[in-house]
């Protein structure tokens, strides 16, 4: 059994900082725990625009706290996404959010994500794994 909060994580190398500047992520659960997903709690800043790819990952976002314009890239198709609200990337969409106030979110992402991913030139992560014996 595994228990830990997220101020367990603060500060720790699961505290992740985009290079962007748009975002940070506290990974509570990543690919190291062998459970076949990642869970993670994000903040997007407020007045800012995050373009995301996840074309090696599903990700399912649950708002907390805030709300965030997301549109989808590929169709522009606009969402207005507030607290209770889910979106599922489930076709690898290529997706921009654009929060209006700092927007908190849990996210789950399959394959799990080893916690040293940050998005590439294309809103990309890369496929990174855990070595068998980690």
């Amino acid at each position: 059994m595994i228990v830990r909060s997220f101020k367990d994580i603060e500060g720790t190398d699961r505290h992740v900082k985009a290079a962007s500047g748009t975002w940070e992520s506290k990974r509570i659960v990543l690919a190291k725990e062998r459970v076949g997903f990642s869970l993670h709690e994000t903040i997007l800043y407020a007045g800012t625009e995050t373009s995301m790819w996840y074309a090696n990952h599903i990700e399912a976002v649950l708002c907390v706290e805030g709300e965030a314009e997301l549109t989808n890239d590929e169709t522009g198709e606009k969402h207005w996404i507030t607290p209770g609200t889910m979106y599922l990337l489930d076709g690898h969409e290529k997706h921009t959010m654009r929060p209006k106030t700092d927007f908190r979110c849990v996210c789950v992402f399959n394959p799990p994500v080893t916690g040293r991913e940050d998005h590439d030139e294309n809103g990309v992560y890369p496929l990174l794994t855990e070595p068998a014996d980690a």
